[in-house]
């Protein structure tokens, strides 16, 4: 089975907007779920996936996720709203 590196989206219920990077998506949004985010989440209660897309070479991950940090909150919340509209929390049921 090949492995999947996943860029992801999460936001706060203000839409406090916080992008990342992670071999282990699963892991990686119950870490923000339960504050063990980086500090940034913790400090924004960014806790909600709302996007997120993946690929199987992590270099094209880190780039992707680099490009969405560089672009204006406009263009990620775009983004976002093209997929999920209504900022759902796409992990609600994941745990």
């Amino acid at each position: 089975m090949e492995k999947m590196y996943h860029v992801y989206i999460m936001a706060s219920l203000s839409r406090v907007i916080y992008t990342g990077v992670s071999g282990q998506l699963e892991q990686r949004v119950w870490q923000h779920k339960n504050n063990q985010g980086g500090v940034f989440t913790k400090k924004y209660n960014v806790n909600r996936l709302v996007w997120y897309d993946d690929t199987n070479d992590s270099s094209i991950a880190i780039e992707w996720e680099k490009r969405i940090k560089g672009w204006s909150r406009a263009k990620k919340i775009k983004l976002i709203e093209e997929d999920n509209p209504f900022w759902n929390d796409l992990a609600e049921n994941w745990f």
